[in-house]
C-alpha cells in the first residue's frame, strides 16, 4: 500500500464532488439566462450620495480619459514616421465618436434593463438618469449620481476602440475606420459591457468577476485586433522588411500616461473613496512595476539585452493583467499576476512572427493574452477578505467553480468579439474598402488622409514652425522619379540644408523658365542649379532670398 494513500478522497467522494459541481453550474446558468422581472422605475435618492465618492469618481474619469492620448502617443512612437499623424488622428477621432455614441445609445444598451444579453433604449440620450440604474440596488447600490456613473463608464467606451487601432496600424483608411468604430461600439462593446458590468447581464448573474474591464475592454479589444489582422492581411514588406519604432521617447511618454491614467481606470472602478479603491490602487502600481521587470528579464535571458520598447510593453502587460482582479486580490498576489503577465505576454508577442500574423503593435499578445491571464488569476486568487462582493478563488478554498466561470466568460467574450469584428470588417471592406492601397502606403498616405499640407521648407535648411526635418537628398531622389518635370537644385559645399557640410539636394517645383535656370544636363533627371553656402542662388555673385518649396506628401516618407 502506498504511504499516505488513505488521505486521498475515495472514488465515491470524487464522484459526489463532480455531481455537485455540475448541479451548481446548471443552477448558475439557469439563473444567468432567466429574464429579469421588470418593474416600475425607481427614482434615485440623492441622500444616498457620498460626496467623497463623487469627487473620486469624477477625478478617475479624467484620469481614464488621459489614457486615450497615452495610447495615441504609445502607438505613434511604434509605427513608422510616415504613419504618425494617422495614428494620432484615429485615436482622437475615437474620443469624439465614442463620446457621442455613448450619450446617444451605447450607455442605454450597456446598462438598460433589457434582457440578459443587451439593454434597452430607456436611457437613450442620457435621459431618465434621475432613476436608479437597473440592477444597482441593495449591496450593489451606487453612492454616486447615475450621471456620474455614466460619465465614468463613457471613458471605458472610448479607451476600448482606441486599443484596437494598434492591431491594423499602417493599413487603415479613415473612411473605413469611422464606420467601423460606430458599428463595433454598438454591436460589440455595448453587449459585452451589459453581460459583465450590468448586474442583469448573464456573465454577472452567472457569477464571473471582472473588477475594471479585463473582459470588456482588453479581451474584447484583443480579439477584435486579431480579427482585423486576419481580414486586413500583412503590411507591405512584413516580416522581411524591418519596421522598428521610429520614436522610442514617444513610446515611453505614452506608457507613462497609461501608467498614470490606469490608477483611475482600476481604482475608480470601486465607485467609492474607500479601502477597496486603495487596494486596487496599490495592486495596479505593483503589477505594472513587476510586469515591466519581468518582461525585460525575459529579454535579458533570451536575447542577452533589454530594450526600451520591452520595458514599455511589460508595464502595459502588467496593467492589463491586474485589471480584472485589482479589487479582488491581495498585493502579494498582484506580484504573481505581474510576473505571469511579463513572462507570458513576452512570449506571446514573439509568437506572431512564427504564426505569420501581422498584429502590428502587439494588441493581441498584450491585451488578449494579458486580459485572459488576469481573468483566470481572479479564479485562482480572489478573496472575500479583500472584497466581500467578490468570490473565493481556488487558492483560498473556493474550488474550481470560480476558475471555470472565469475561463468560460473569457472564451465567450473573445469568441463573440472575434466573430462580430470579422463580420463587421468584411462588410465594411466590401462597401468602402478597409485597407489603404499599396501606392498610397508607399507615398505617405497620412498626408492624403488628413488633407494636411505642411508648412514651407527652405532650401537653406530654415524650417518654419511645424515643418518636418527632411533629408533633402532622399526627397529629391523620390520626387525626381515621380515628377520628371521637376527641377533639381544642388547646393554647393558648405550649405546647411540638413545641418551637414556635404553637398545636399533639394527640389524646386517652380517652372525653370520663370526661374531663369541655366540648364545643365544630368543623366536621368532634369537640369540643376547651384546654390551658394546657406542656400542662396549664385546669380552674378549677389546672394538672394533662399528658395522655398512646399513639403508635399513625400515629405513624410523619411520623417
Amino acid at each position: 500500500m502506498i504511504k499516505g494513500a488513505s488521505t486521498w478522497p475515495s472514488a465515491p467522494i470524487l464522484c459526489q464532488y463532480r455531481i455537485q459541481f455540475v448541479l451548481d453550474f446548471r443552477r448558475a446558468v439557469q439563473h444567468a439566462f432567466a429574464i429579469p422581472a421588470s418593474g416600475d422605475s425607481v427614482k434615485y435618492n440623492p441622500e444616498s450620495m457620498d460626496p467623497a465618492a463623487m469627487a473620486w469618481v469624477l477625478a478617475s474619469a479624467a484620469l481614464v480619459l488621459i489614457m486615450v492620448p497615452g495610447i495615441a502617443f504609445f502607438y505613434s512612437g511604434m509605427v513608422r514616421a510616415m504613419n504618425v499623424l494617422s495614428m494620432l488622428m484615429q485615436n482622437f477621432v475615437v474620443m469624439a465618436l465614442a463620446s457621442v455614441l455613448w450619450v446617444l445609445v451605447t450607455f442605454s444598451l450597456a446598462f438598460g434593463e433589457g434582457n440578459a444579453f443587451v439593454g434597452d433604449l430607456h436611457f437613450a440620450g442620457l435621459s431618465n438618469l434621475d432613476e436608479v440604474v437597473p440592477g444597482f440596488t441593495d449591496e450593489h447600490a451606487l453612492v454616486v449620481l447615475p450621471i456620474v456613473f455614466a460619465l465614468f463608464q463613457m471613458m471605458f467606451a472610448a479607451v476600448t476602440p482606441a486599443l484596437i487601432t494598434g492591431a491594423a496600424a499602417d493599413r487603415w483608411r479613415l473612411a473605413a475606420f469611422v464606420p467601423f468604430v460606430v458599428c463595433w461600439s454598438i454591436l460589440v462593446y455595448a453587449p459585452v459591457a451589459h453581460w459583465v458590468f450590468s448586474p442583469l447581464g448573464w456573465v454577472s448573474r452567472l457569477g464571473a468577476l471582472d473588477f475594471a474591464g479585463g473582459l470588456v475592454v482588453h479581451v474584447s479589444a484583443g480579439a477584435a485586433g486579431l480579427a482585423l489582422a486576419v481580414v486586413m492581411g500583412r503590411r507591405q514588406g512584413w516580416p522581411e522588411e524591418p519596421m522598428p519604432p521610429h520614436n522610442l521617447p514617444l513610446v515611453l511618454l505614452g506608457a507613462a500616461l497609461l501608467w498614470f491614467g490606469w490608477f483611475g481606470f482600476n481604482s475608480g472602478s470601486a465607485l467609492a473613496a474607500n479601502g477597496l479603491a486603495a487596494q486596487a490602487f496599490i495592486n495596479t502600481n505593483t503589477a505594472c512595476a513587476v510586469g515591466l521587470l519581468s518582461w525585460i528579464s525575459v529579454e535579458r535571458l533570451r536575447y542577452g539585452k533589454t530594450t526600451t520598447r520591452g520595458a514599455a510593453s511589460g508595464a502595459v502587460a502588467g496593467l492589463v493583467s491586474v485589471t480584472p482582479g485589482a479589487g479582488y486580490i491581495t498585493t502579494s498576489e498582484a506580484i504573481v499576476v505581474g510576473v505571469l503577465a511579463g513572462v507570458c505576454c513576452s512570449f506571446a508577442v514573439s509568437a506572431k512572427e512564427w504564426l505569420r500574423l501581422d498584429a502590428s503593435l502587439d494588441v493581441v499578445g498584450v491585451h488578449l493574452i494579458g486580459g485572459f491571464i488576469g481573468s483566470l488569476a481572479v479564479g485562482l486568487f480572489a478573496s472575500e477578505a479583500v472584497n466581500p462582493l467578490g468570490g473565493t478563488g481556488l487558492f483560498h478554498g473556493g474550488g474550481y467553480r470560480l476558475l471555470s466561470l472565469q475561463a468560460l466568460a473569457g472564451v465567450v467574450a473573445a469568441a463573440y468579439s472575434f466573430v462580430a469584428t470579422y463580420l463587421i470588417a468584411k462588410l465594411i471592406d466590401r462597401i468602402v474598402g478597409l485597407r489603404v492601397s499599396p501606392a498610397r502606403s508607399c507615398r505617405a498616405w497620412t498626408w492624403r488622409c488628413t488633407a494636411k499640407w505642411p508648412t514651407t521648407f527652405r532650401a537653406g535648411g530654415v524650417r518654419n514652425a511645424g515643418a518636418p526635418r527632411l533629408r533633402a537628398a532622399e526627397v529629391a531622389a523620390e520626387e525626381c522619379a515621380d515628377r520628371p518635370e521637376s527641377v533639381r537644385v544642388t547646393t554647393s559645399p558648405g550649405s546647411h540644408v540638413t545641418g551637414s557640410a556635404r553637398p545636399q539636394t533639394v527640389t524646386n517645383l517652380r517652372s525653370p523658365r520663370k526661374m531663369g535656370v541655366n540648364h545643365e544636363a544630368r543623366p536621368n533627371c532634369t537640369p540643376v542649379r547651384t546654390l551658394a553656402p546657406g542656400g542662396c542662388r549664385r546669380t552674378g555673385g549677389v546672394p538672394r532670398r533662399p528658395l522655398r518649396r512646399h513639403a508635399g506628401p513625400d515629405a513624410f516618407l523619411h520623417g
